[in-house]
């Protein structure tokens, strides 16, 4: 696989299963995340596993949007999704989960799956124009709440 397009890395002192536990629940991540607002479970889902889907909801400031994710990892060291939006690829998102004496090391990483010709329709929809600083910046904040939730702070 290619080098990640945004990625950011932080040290939890937590146990890696809580800390998985947060970033494979879609409900839980929204909570931490910048854009990603929330989802519903698709195809009777319930919960995070290779194959499930759910519709995510999407938010920066006045702008709202919707994608389809699809589960491609879920393990106790990493957590991943494919995005789409009308059918076209859009986005990966994964979260790797390394143990440590203390807690765990965690990174979350993006590429950029959109076609070229499909970058400009969809930055005008999200008011993003530089979508891999935007993602540096986003993944930082995630990973920040990540760490104080999953602390107890």
């Amino acid at each position: 696989m290619s080098a990640p397009d945004a990625t950011g890395t932080i040290t939890v002192n937590a146990a890696p299963e809580s800390v998985y536990a947060l970033v494979s629940d879609p409900a839980a991540l929204a909570a931490l995340a910048e854009e990603y607002a929330g989802h519903r479970w698709l195809d009777g889902a319930s919960a995070p596993a290779v194959g499930a889907r759910f519709r995510g909801s999407n938010r920066r400031g006045f702008r709202r949007w919707s994608t389809l994710s699809t589960i491609t990892d879920a393990a106790r060291d990493r957590f991943a999704f494919e995005v789409t939006s009308f059918g076209l690829p859009v986005a990966r998102w994964q979260y790797d989960i390394e143990p440590t004496g203390e807690g765990c090391v965690v990174t979350e990483s993006t590429w950029d799956r959109r076609p070229a010709w499909w970058r400009y329709p969809t930055s005008l929809a999200t008011g993003v124009w530089r979508r891999a600083e935007q993602n540096r910046a986003n993944i930082e904040t995630t990973l920040a709440r990540l760490k104080y939730r999953a602390e107890g702070a």
